[in-house]
């Protein structure tokens, strides 16, 4: 099959590291036939201040450079990754309008702003009951994204446990989400959209399998598989395993998007 990675950042992003071109190249020498970049434009900072403009000039200027490229054995793609489109519907639209886009990823990745909106990167998780606290403000965020449709796939609806989990040893458990989980993954379902399975650059593949079991059992079917790779080295990481766990659990395809319609490859 077509191993696709869409969900990666370039230096056009806060947390990026090479050009666009630096993370093509890196996906054709790892085999993809098929790279999207996504880089962040999210609502809030990491410190929790509104940011409601996004400059696309730079991301343009280096998707145009690094389509040279390109070849029939490889393609890339022009994404977005919104976080937090919630805060500010409007600005959210507006920011979308502002390039012909291939495929957004809708996320969240700081808490809201009642809660003073910072990302959840910079939490001190010193407590589960704190962890469960944030759990609940996340996803009643997500939700709120997952409802406003302004993506095409829902990203890492797991994000904050790859630091509740790893770096403070909390061991966090969904158990006590499922019911917004649902909520959230039946509005992905109802809207036609996708649900990304994120592998955090090879790191949480496995983590993914409550959460697609619950997916699938909803009649969710459509999946994007991103590496969140911000290094060149980490792209496509994970991809192939993803693919696995994915046939394992009955899934017949994954999806990819041009001009942001939906077309499947089989997994096969």
């Amino acid at each position: 099959m077509l191993l696709c990675d869409c969900h990666t950042h370039s230096i056009c992003s806060p947390d990026g590291n090479v050009p666009i071109l630096e993370m093509a190249r890196a996906a054709k020498a790892a085999g993809l036939g098929e790279l999207c970049i996504t880089d962040h434009c999210d609502l809030l900072n990491g410190g929790g201040e509104r940011t409601l403009s996004y400059d696309w000039a730079p991301v343009l200027e280096q998707y145009a450079q690094a389509r040279q490229l390109e070849d029939e054995s490889f393609a890339l793609r022009l994404g977005l990754e919104l976080g937090g489109a919630q805060v500010s519907p409007a600005h959210a639209e507006a920011i979308l309008a502002g390039a012909e886009l291939d495929f957004v990823i809708g996320s969240v990745h700081n808490k809201s702003e009642a809660l003073g909106g910072g990302d959840f990167y910079y939490v001190s998780y010193t407590s589960p009951r704190l962890c469960h606290e944030l759990l609940d403000d996340y996803f009643d965020s997500l939700l709120a994204v997952a409802r406003l449709g302004l993506y095409d796939s829902l990203g890492h609806l797991i994000y904050p446990l790859r630091y509740m989990n790893r770096r403070d040893g909390q061991g966090v458990t969904l158990e006590p989400h499922l019911p917004v989980i649902r909520e959230i993954l039946a509005a992905v379902i109802e809207s036609g959209r996708s649900l990304e399975v994120n592998t955090y650059c090879g790191r949480t593949v496995e983590d993914w399998r409550e959460v697609l079991v619950l997916y699938h059992e909803m009649g969710g079917r459509r999946v994007t598989l991103g590496s969140d790779a911000h290094h060149p080295e980490n792209v496509g990481r994970g991809m192939a395993e993803a693919c696995a766990l994915l046939r394992e659990l009955g899934f017949g395809e994954v999806t990819v998007y041009r001009r942001r319609q939906p077309r499947g490859i089989p997994l096969n």
